[in-house]
């Protein structure tokens, strides 16, 4: 169950391996680049789920996994109770109608070949039942005009537009259909700050008006808050943190989620001087080579030997079951704790202390 009722699409045990092979004749599999390592959430009817995480943590894969763009190599992904990871030919291709994916690059997601008319009317030549032959020019005027381009512009080609104004063409595609689940793939990433702001301002006038559920995948933790209902933050394959919105941002209890929080840009000069900083030393290890028990365990300042040994398992952490509150949501961490990072905005308060974390031990 998720906030908003029964979910509309449920993710259970999600795995993707990449095989790595060695020889041209005869390959033999040497390994594997765990890209995604199982992962679990629900997506609500009209619910907006955020996942954050470094470049590499798997974020992208799960996107693609989502919309049936690759075959996972274990786990479920259930839209509307159907496990979409088994469906082939027509019924994927319907199931595909209602899972529509913005893309992260607006100047490689659109065909330079195709009119901006031929690129938003291209689902419906593939879905020829969502709108007849005679009605499709209409309605791709009309999706223009609803994300903020002039509907004239059916002519001309993607080169002819700014980033911002390309993304706007690639989620008009993304709505032709109609769809019901929107995964957008890091779509303000490649955008400047204002024209970002513009994007997510649409996104959610859309989401309302067309009654829309989004996955939103970022790295940006200060944007997905202002269009999250809910965050899930993944670190090397799998989810380490998840909760509301509040709950992550002002009730961490994961030490990586604390670490990506101080990172993220505070505006009022006398909240950042006060802010902690908490730098992790070391390098992402290799998805070919994970760490025993916690993956985290290598950067993290409360490693125990327990880390090396236990993997966490992702569940209301007992320090906070019995009081509850927002501290008590799903963690995968052995030693969670609550930690503010960014104080609240008071210039009286105290100054806040510096952390620096080497990955050994406290900073």
């Amino acid at each position: 169950m998720t906030a908003n009722g029964e979910p509309i699409l449920e993710v259970e045990g999600l795995v993707k391996h990449y095989p790595l092979t060695r020889g041209v004749l005869f390959k033999k599999q040497i390994g594997a680049v765990r890209a995604v390592d199982g992962v679990d959430f629900a997506l609500g009817r009209g619910e907006t789920l955020g996942i954050v995480g470094e470049s590499g943590c798997g974020k992208s894969t799960v996107a693609r996994l989502l919309c049936s763009l690759e075959r996972p190599t274990a786990g479920s992904v259930r839209f509307k109770g159907e496990d979409i990871t088994r469906l082939s030919g027509r019924a994927l291709k319907a199931v595909r109608r209602n899972i529509q994916m913005v893309f992260q690059d607006p100047y490689t997601s659109l065909n330079p070949r195709m009119t901006v008319g031929d690129i938003v009317g291209e689902p419906y030549e593939i879905h020829p039942e969502a709108a007849p032959k005679g009605d499709r020019r209409r309605r791709v005027r009309e999706l223009l005009d609803v994300v903020g381009l002039d509907p004239d512009y059916v002519n001309r080609y993607p080169h002819q537009f700014s980033g911002g104004q390309r993304q706007r063409i690639g989620i008009a595609r993304g709505l032709a259909l109609r769809p019901e689940v929107i995964v957008a793939d890091e779509p303000v990433s490649a955008l400047d700050v204002s024209v970002q702001a513009q994007v997510i301002n649409l996104l959610a006038r859309l989401q309302t008006e067309f009654d829309l559920s989004y996955v939103f995948i970022a790295h940006d933790l200060s944007i997905v808050r202002h269009i999250s209902d809910r965050i899930a933050v993944m670190y090397l394959g799998r989810i380490v943190e998840t909760g509301r919105d509040a709950e992550i941002y002002d009730h961490p209890t994961h030490p990586y989620t604390q670490a990506l929080l101080s990172a993220v840009p505070v505006p009022d000069p006398d909240a950042r001087e006060r802010r902690e900083r908490i730098i992790l030393g070391g390098d992402v290890p290799s998805p070919t080579d994970i760490p025993s028990g916690c993956r985290f365990r290598t950067r993290c300042w409360k490693a125990r030997e327990r880390c090396a040994l236990e993997v966490p398992a992702l569940a209301v952490p007992d320090v906070f079951r019995e009081g509850g509150g927002p501290a008590a949501h799903d963690s995968a961490c052995h030693f969670a704790e609550e930690r503010r990072v960014v104080p609240p905005e008071d210039p009286g308060g105290p100054e806040a202390p510096q952390a620096t974390v080497n990955g050994n031990g406290p900073g």
